[in-house]
């Protein structure tokens, strides 16, 4: 069944007159009329009759404008929402931790704007788990965050898996044993609002050990880096912060850490297909892999 013959029917339909529905479709009367005649023998119906001087809708004339009229509706609705994935406007939150803003979402960030120029990307600096509710509470758009999240509500795009270590500086560690370091100095932690918690937690679980004394810098990986660096203690770091340090030799790994951070990007599933969401998932989920190369 033809679009263009549903058409022409849909304004004779609604114009009961072939010489003014041939004005409107800018065709010619012979047009409609052999466009007419196609859907009715396609369909097996009489469409429109003749009661005196005036053209009526027949049973089925009525039940298939009540059908056109709907499918026509839903193609445009179908335009629309293409044409909005083609040019997504406003404002995106994106809610995430102070390294994932700094060193993944900066770049990233600047390319999505070149593709997307009506769109303004506003960073939100928070922990994993504010981050998850910010996301709740429709205060941001998009989390990237390194914590579980198994809720129904929430839909997860996975965007890489890092390996964590128990390292401390070079200086420190040189000549020592691990039991020797972590008997002598404190470990360095995030605060207990933070993701990477439950990985610290695990860790010495396993371990059956607990550091004699902990010091809390909040959730902020390089704060907690430079502590190390500076001698003041160890810390459970994960591979991507400590990249150039462990090629320069100022930062030595004391152990493997058994359970890695997975790193995802969230949003509400509800708002899945919201222009703005969509199109930034799509893009993160190929540019972050290439960024991290």
């Amino acid at each position: 069944m033809e679009l263009r013959n549903l058409k022409t029917f849909q304004v004779v339909a609604e114009e009961l007159n072939i010489t003014k529905a041939a004005k409107r479709l800018k065709y010619t009367q012979p047009t409609i009329t052999l466009q007419m005649q196609s859907l009715e023998k396609e369909l097996n119906h009489t469409l429109l009759t003749r009661v005196g001087k005036k053209t009526l809708l027949t049973t089925a004339g009525k039940k298939l404008k009540a059908h056109v009229d709907h499918l026509f509706d839903l193609i445009e609705k179908i335009e629309i929402d293409m044409e909005e994935l083609r040019e997504p406007t406003g404002v995106l939150t994106i809610a995430a931790s102070e390294y994932y803003c700094t060193r993944h979402l900066s770049p990233l960030i600047r390319t999505y704007m070149e593709m997307y120029p009506n769109v303004r990307v506003r960073l939100l600096p928070l922990n994993s788990v504010h981050a998850i509710q910010s996301v709740r509470d429709c205060v941001a758009e998009i989390a990237i965050i390194a914590s579980p999240c198994n809720e129904t509500d929430i839909r997860k795009t996975y965007l890489e898996e890092e390996q964590t270590f128990l390292v401390a500086s070079s200086d420190i560690s040189r000549g020592k044993g691990i039991h020797e370091i972590l008997s002598e100095y404190p470990f360095i932690s995030y605060d207990n609002n933070c993701s990477f918690s439950n990985i610290i937690d695990q860790f010495f679980k396993k371990g059956g050990f607990h550091p004699h004394t902990t010091i809390m810098v909040g959730g902020s990986d390089e704060m907690i880096k430079r502590a190390v660096l500076n001698g003041t203690g160890y810390a459970i770091l994960g591979e991507n912060v400590i990249k150039n340090e462990l090629k320069d030799g100022s930062i030595t790994i004391l152990q493997h850490v058994t359970d890695s951070i997975i790193t995802s990007a969230i949003n509400l599933k509800d708002r899945s297909e919201e222009p703005n969401i969509q199109t930034f998932n799509d893009f993160l989920e190929i540019a972050w892999s290439v960024n991290n190369k």
